[in-house]
């Protein structure tokens, strides 16, 4: 029996997670009214939303760089979709960072005047494959699996929050000139967050010090992230999303090539296949391996 319906809420072809969602909101979130200087971030779960919000935050906010404001990363870049809090968005202060899994043409249309900005951040999909494998796992809320196999298919299916892999970043990619949009790879920051931190000043038009730019990139390191509640998530893991076990953490490994020692060669092999079906001809290049040059 297939309990996706539990779990999943399928809206305009999409599905959300069900008992997050603001269907409210999802209705009229393309009437969302945007303002210029907003900033939006975009992912397909599991690829470094919670790391790009740290980042955004630290970059814009003096109060979160310097720990003088208690504020989580969740308050700071909520999810739109997912106004868990019900918070008056209309009333936030300026600047606004926002988080979302959302498809392309779920996006509201104030974004389409190119004014406010997009960071979209994309990741090698097995690597992404495994760690929605262990959340889903870990968080109540989400359908467990009892092993990879059972997970991949349903991945592989897009019977999972945030649909097809394949199809959300190549609807964003493919409509790239509709927005003003910055591409930026998971495994690019990994391998030189400094660089991808001034990569991303650029773009956002925001001229930080050296000494500046040191704080934000320290403390956007993983293991800084993973051992800062505010940037971690894991209380509002506990207190507010519910999770199956007490040792899990939102914030796992944060590694490049984990599926290395998850997928068998048969599984990889076909993922493989069905890879180069979806993404033939695609211009993104994805890394595998950390030691990719």
């Amino acid at each position: 029996m297939d309990d996706t319906d539990t779990y999943l809420l399928r809206f305009k072809g999409y599905y959300f997670e069900r008992s997050l969602v603001d269907t409210d909101l999802l209705e009229n979130l393309e009437d969302f009214e945007i303002r210029d200087d907003d900033v939006f971030i975009i992912t397909y779960p599991k690829s470094g939303t919670i790391w790009t919000q740290q980042i955004l935050s630290l970059i814009y906010f003096e109060g979160h760089r310097n720990k003088s404001e208690n504020v989580e990363t969740l308050t700071r870049a909520p999810f739109i979709e997912y106004n868990v809090r019900r918070v008056d968005f209309s009333k936030r202060a300026s600047p606004r960072i926002f988080c979302s899994h959302i498809p392309y043409y779920l996006a509201p249309k104030g974004l389409k005047n190119k004014k406010a900005k997009i960071v979209y951040v994309y990741r090698n999909p097995k690597d992404v494959l495994i760690s929605y494998y262990y959340f889903t796992n870990l968080v109540v809320s989400l359908q467990a699996t009892e092993n990879v196999e059972q997970f991949m298919k349903r991945f592989l299916d897009g019977k999972v929050v945030g649909s097809l892999w394949f199809d959300h970043i190549r609807g964003w990619y493919e409509h790239k000139h509709d927005f003003n949009i910055l591409f930026m790879k998971y495994e690019d920051m990994k391998k030189d967050l400094r660089s991808s931190v001034l990569k991303l000043c650029s773009f956002l038009e925001k001229e930080l010090s050296e000494e500046v730019l040191d704080v934000v990139v320290r403390q956007a390191t993983f293991q800084n992230m993973k051992s800062d509640p505010q940037a971690n998530y894991d209380d509002i893991l506990k207190d507010e999303i519910g999770t199956r076990t007490d040792d899990g953490h939102f914030l796992r490994k944060g590694t490049v090539g984990d599926w290395k020692y998850h997928l068998t060669v048969e599984q990889n092999e076909r993922f493989d296949r069905v890879f180069q079906r979806n993404m033939k001809d695609f211009p993104l290049k994805f890394t595998w391996d950390i030691n990719e040059e």
